[in-house]
């Protein structure tokens, strides 16, 4: 009974996700922004998470607070899809984007270091437990595209805020387990951060992230410009995240198989490999063929990426890992 909370905030989340991440380029578009102004309301995102993440998830583990820094973190989007929509200003934007971003940037840190910790001695099928967050995206990409291309990009909003502030009153039933003791975590934290494995991991991550977070934010104006419609997007999105539900419903015979590491660098470059073929899509439906391709890229390198943080944790930081 203790799985369905993971699971369900997992669909919640990515169902809220589908609703709207996809779409923030094509606002800032409506709202007449220049190259400049997305590049920096897309790319200052990923470098605020680098800081912000693991200092959220320290400050939950010394604490012991995370319930409340994951409520905070889904809280602040909820007041993000309210007020973003009623401004203009570039500024404005870009400080409530800004803040979102610092408040949110823990919650899926949080959100796996309980799975794992509920899942108990199961940690091994914590891609099924994450397989709820692929079919939430699954479901919502096509109905988010239908929505906004009859009743506008409002409804986006409206539809993220709903999920979740559900998704609030579900994260409260996550279980972090028994506090560790802090001093180890102290102790733990420097590890962390001067150990040469950890840096590479840590460095491949944020490139992996770099990766999945361009193609997550850039996808739907790329296909815009080759002729797509608002309901193809969501369809797009679809066929990728059928693609992922085998992956994450098989992934833990792929890290016994391959091991974390080789697994997660694997699929970093095809992640790579992935990208190159979108620049050279001259047309909609290829973007079909490259998504079913991809799709399978992105959990595998969660899932290792997870698998490995849980082996090489330091004592007392299983969420900042």
């Amino acid at each position: 009974m203790k799985k369905i909370w993971p699971f369900s905030f997992y669909f919640l989340n990515y169902a809220a996700f589908a609703a709207l991440i996809p779409f923030f380029v094509i606002f800032y578009q409506g709202l007449g922004f220049n190259g400049t102004q997305i590049g920096l309301l897309t790319g200052v995102p990923p470098l605020i998470t680098l800081v912000c993440a693991p200092l959220g998830t320290a400050l939950a583990d010394s604490t012991h607070r995370h319930k409340l820094i994951m409520g905070l973190g889904l809280a602040s989007a909820v007041v993000m899809a309210i007020l973003l929509p009623a401004f203009t200003s570039f500024a404005v934007v870009f400080g409530i984007i800004a803040l979102y971003n610092i408040f949110i940037s823990p919650v899926g840190s949080l959100a796996d270091s309980a799975t794992m910790t509920m899942l108990g001695d199961e940690k091994a099928k914590y891609g099924r437990i994450r397989l709820g967050g692929t079919i939430g995206w699954g479901v919502f990409a096509p109905i988010a595209g239908v929505l906004v291309q009859n009743y506008g990009l409002n409804i986006a909003f409206w539809t993220f805020a709903a999920i979740m502030l559900i998704n609030v009153f579900v994260s409260q039933n996550f279980d972090f387990g028994k506090h560790e003791d802090h001093a180890s975590s102290n102790g733990g934290m420097k590890t962390l951060l001067t150990n040469r494995k950890w840096i590479f991991f840590l460095l491949a991550s944020f490139v992996g992230g770099l990766g999945a977070f361009s193609v997550a934010s850039y996808l739907y104006p790329y296909m815009a410009e080759l002729g797509a419609t608002k309901t193809q997007m969501g369809i797009a999105s679809f066929v990728a995240t059928a693609t992922e539900l085998p992956i994450f419903f098989f992934g833990n015979r792929l890290v016994k198989r391959f091991g974390s590491q080789r697994l997660f660098l694997s699929a970093l470059a095809l992640m790579g490999v992935r990208s190159l073929l979108f620049a050279g899509a001259s047309v909609s439906w290829m973007v079909y063929v490259i998504q079913a391709l991809g799709g399978m890229m992105f959990p595998a390198m969660w899932l290792a990426g997870v698998s490995y943080a849980e082996e090489n944790a330091p004592i007392g930081l299983k969420s900042t890992a």
